[in-house]
């Protein structure tokens, strides 16, 4: 490790905002471990939708692009060099982690404080699926949801990525999970630890839902607008696509929030604990090469993923 002379890698890159036909394979600049950060030699990496909305246009103003940007928010992979002020990780560590963009490239520079040694019993692809989406489930249930023992949570779009970890914390933590998904992934979220799976085509959730102490909003749209009706007054909803309408939560008497993710050494760590432990389990249910990110966008934007798709990176 720590003995790479090139100046170029392959990644994915696109040149300006648009969908997955703007994505090429291709040469880029090699990264450097400044201050701060972890340059990682890449193994695996994973798709999520932030990847695609950021890459749209969408949040330009939130997230403004320089162009040509490599996307792609988690990886696995080997310590390749580290910069000044960085102690935890040493060059030939695996590790896993995030990053705001870059991902999808043979070598990512992240982050210190988003980098950490990755469960040791997983492969790289498996890894590389677990920083986002586990960090945006536990943060989603406990830092801003306030999930206890014994309380009940409704989390929709559950055999997603972050969906599927939701589940298994939630149950983990000793809570009822009702849970929305198809009928094809009913029996998926039950062996995950849901209590309730209602298949959204045919259930209307509110029908049949009352008195939860938590949603957790994985969708948004007229979903999140109906959530509010389902909960118990002093109840909570913590999105991750949508802000939260607040006229709704004075009208129900409860509290509502958008939040974004906040990547830890400390959450990596406790993550990989429970992988390593069993109690948590990663779905990889699709694999790419690289070069073929954009089939991979494409089947993520269908809708109808389970678990996580990932990314091969050659070496």
């Amino acid at each position: 490790m720590g003995t790479t002379t090139t100046t170029t890698m392959k990644a994915i890159r696109y040149h300006a905002y648009g969908g997955p036909e703007q994505l090429r394979y291709e040469d880029a600049p090699l990264p450097s471990a400044g201050a701060g950060l972890v340059l990682v030699r890449v193994r695996g990496t994973s798709v999520n939708p932030w990847d695609y909305k950021l890459a749209s246009g969408a949040f330009r103003n939130m997230v403004p692009m320089d162009f040509p940007a490599i996307p792609g928010g988690e990886f696995a992979g080997e310590v390749e060099a580290v910069g000044a002020g960085v102690d935890h990780v040493k060059p030939g560590d695996a590790v896993y982690g995030d990053c705001p963009k870059g991902a999808y490239a043979q070598f990512v520079a992240a982050p210190g404080e988003s980098v950490a040694h990755m469960p040791r019993s997983l492969t790289h692809l498996q890894a590389a699926s677990v920083p986002v989406a586990g960090q945006t489930a536990w943060q989603g249930l406990f830092d801003h949801g306030h999930l206890q023992a014994g309380q009940t949570v409704l989390i929709h779009a559950a055999a997603g990525g972050v969906g599927s970890f939701a589940v298994q914390l939630a149950h983990w933590k000793g809570a009822k999970v009702i849970a929305t998904a198809s009928a094809a992934n009913t029996e998926y979220v039950k062996s995950l630890g849901a209590d309730q799976v209602i298949d959204y085509k045919a259930t209307p959730f509110d029908t049949v839902v009352k008195d939860v102490d938590l949603v957790l909003d994985l969708l948004g749209g007229e979903t999140q607008g109906r959530s509010f009706t389902v909960l118990k007054q002093g109840g909570r909803l913590v999105a991750t696509s949508q802000p939260p309408n607040q006229e709704y939560a004075a009208r129900y008497k409860v509290r509502a929030l958008m939040m974004q993710m906040k990547p830890s050494v400390a959450g990596l760590k406790q993550l990989a604990e429970l992988l390593d432990a069993g109690t948590l389990r990663t779905e990889v249910t699709k694999t790419y090469p690289l070069a073929q990110a954009k089939a991979a966008w494409e089947y993520g934007q269908s809708g109808h993923t389970r678990g996580k798709v990932a990314l091969e990176v050659p070496a």
